[in-house]
């Protein structure tokens, strides 16, 4: 163990929104599950963007496969390559008039032409690059390289991580208040925190603000510098 080193650990997200971000920005080491078993009815492969003053879904579709997989073994539909169009059209339609439409677009672009087929790749891709343009520089772990028992789950693979890779503190999403025990955690000798997001708002056009976008809708409407002032807007508990 480090003293006062923190670690996160999340399953992958296309495009999610800034909470995820905040997350990654709190810690040392962000630890991305691969090795995790992809859920349909979740946010891995889909988000909601801002398109004629309503939140929209945007998909990445997915190859029909048994249910049983994990995210690293499923794959982008063969469709993706025609479908991935459509999107990048629908964002510049739904954006095109945002004040940083133009720095913003050009990296989603680039997250969204990416020709690996595979979804965790996919979105690791996206998420590095996303974690670039933010001025996030957290070192990025995928789950299945870490030297342990995979086979743990829920809590007790959550501290087999933190141990293995030497962390003192694990920071979840506030949403894990109800999943962990702080009382388990000092028992294996770490501090366990939860991070709370902050009231984030901005202008988006002229329309009545609708929070908890995708990351792409804080990007088309915010400069580097209130990126970071958003980044930073949280707590933790």
């Amino acid at each position: 163990m480090i003293k006062n080193r923190k670690i996160a650990i999340m399953q992958p997200y296309f495009f999610p929104y800034v909470g995820y971000f905040q997350l990654i920005n709190s810690v040392d080491e962000f630890v991305i599950y691969d090795n995790i078993q992809y859920t349909k009815k979740g946010f891995i492969n889909r988000n909601r963007i801002l398109s004629n003053g309503k939140d929209r879904i945007i998909t990445l579709p997915i190859k029909k496969d048994s249910d049983f997989l994990d995210v690293s073994e499923r794959q982008l539909s063969l469709s993706w390559k025609k479908d991935r169009q459509k999107m990048l059209n629908l964002i510049l339609s739904s954006y095109r008039k945002a004040k940083y439409f133009e720095s913003a677009y050009s990296i989603i672009e680039n997250c969204i032409m990416c020709e690996d087929g595979n979804l965790f790749k996919f979105i690791y891709n996206s998420v590095s690059n996303l974690c670039k343009y933010l001025g996030v520089d957290t070192k990025i772990t995928i789950s299945s390289t870490v030297d342990m028992d995979h086979s743990l789950r829920s809590e007790n693979k959550v501290i087999e991580i933190c141990k293995v890779q030497k962390a003192s503190t694990y920071i979840n999403a506030i949403g894990g208040v109800e999943l962990y025990s702080k009382e388990i955690f000092n028992h294996n000798n770490l501090k366990l925190n939860f991070i709370k997001t902050g009231d984030v708002r901005y202008g988006q056009f002229n329309s009545t603000f609708i929070p908890w976008l995708s990351i792409i809708d804080l990007m088309m409407f915010n400069s580097k510098e209130q990126l970071t002032q958003h980044l930073n807007n949280y707590t933790l508990v």
